[in-house]
């Protein structure tokens, strides 16, 4: 399966325009720029950039990927994932929450570009009052299309399509090499579990890459799934008897210590009757990557914990 699929392929142009001085100059300097279509409509940014400002942290993870240099990121209440660790440093400019950013600091920064969205979604038109400013949201319903259309996308504005093509190449095949394997795997549910509650998500959710691409069956469906899923209880899940659960613990993605612990909330007597944990299939994810950032890595470090699973069922068969 190409990831990179045609119903995206349209959307991203690109236009060069040539922006000069007056026409006393004698030397007019051109400056390249490319047009992005994106999630609050569509903007001329410079090609190349040199200071970057990412409010997003999922492209902040598709940037790192890319080996994009990034001048600033939100972090005075940011948990980032380890792998994202180091922009924490004092060395990146701190320009605010995930959801407020700093805008005086940003406006003496004068970025070339701030690439923004999510959290950080309802900032866009002070933002774009700053520095151009582009919103690279994911569609849950169409996750790998829409992830592998807003890396390419980032890749072609610093000239990067061979490392994009790279990049996604391996992921598509990764996703591939999975759902051969999940094909008789069983059913799954996949949890969130934040201050003691527990909520599912399904296929075309929020974390529906399980089912959608991973190609693992869902022990139960539901009408609907906002950003934070469904709520379930431990009958509700017993009832499902899913062969897989997959958990994201919300508490620890955001830095929260007090209460119980995702492992602590399952080991009760419901949830130990279940098939998946009589069969120690209880897969615990990565969850300030994949709640906190969302990107490109954050689901290869998924897919590489589903994929050590499924291997080690089936030696064990």
């Amino acid at each position: 399966m190409r990831l990179r699929s045609a119903l995206f392929s349209s959307l991203l142009t690109a236009t060069f325009a040539l922006t000069g001085c007056d026409d006393s100059a004698a030397k007019p300097e051109a400056s390249a720029k490319i047009s992005i279509e994106h999630a609050q409509g569509t903007t001329q940014v410079p090609l190349n950039p040199q200071k970057v400002i990412i409010l997003n942290p999922m492209m902040l993870d598709n940037a790192d990927a890319l080996h994009i240099k990034v001048a600033g990121v939100p972090q005075t209440s940011t948990h980032l994932p380890a792998f994202l660790s180091r922009y924490s440093g004092s060395e990146y400019m701190n320009d605010g929450t995930l959801f407020e950013p700093d805008y005086e600091a940003l406006s003496q920064a004068k970025p070339d570009l701030i690439i923004a969205g999510g959290r950080a979604n309802d900032a866009y038109d002070k933002l774009s009052a700053i520095a151009p400013t582009i919103s690279l949201d994911l569609d849950p319903q169409h996750f790998t299309q829409s992830l592998s259309h807003r890396t390419e996308q980032l890749a072609s504005i610093f000239g990067k399509e061979e490392e994009a093509k790279t990049l996604l190449d391996k992921f598509t095949a990764q996703i591939d090499g999975i759902k051969q394997k999940s094909a008789n795997a069983g059913s799954a549910m996949v949890l969130m579990i934040s201050g003691g509650k527990m909520s599912a998500y399904t296929p075309g959710s929020r974390f529906g890459f399980v089912f959608d691409d991973l190609g693992f069956k869902p022990a139960a469906t539901f009408a609907e799934s906002g950003r934070h899923g469904n709520v379930v209880t431990s009958e509700f899940i017993l009832n499902a008897n899913p062969d897989w659960l997959f958990v994201l613990d919300r508490d620890n993605a955001i830095g929260r210590t007090e209460g119980q612990s995702a492992q602590q909330i399952l080991d009760n007597p419901l949830i130990n009757k279940t098939k998946a944990w009589q069969n120690n299939r209880i897969i615990y994810l990565d969850s300030a990557s994949l709640y906190i950032a969302g990107g490109i890595q954050s689901y290869t470090l998924l897919m590489d914990k589903v994929n050590a699973a499924l291997d080690k069922q089936a030696s064990a068969q």
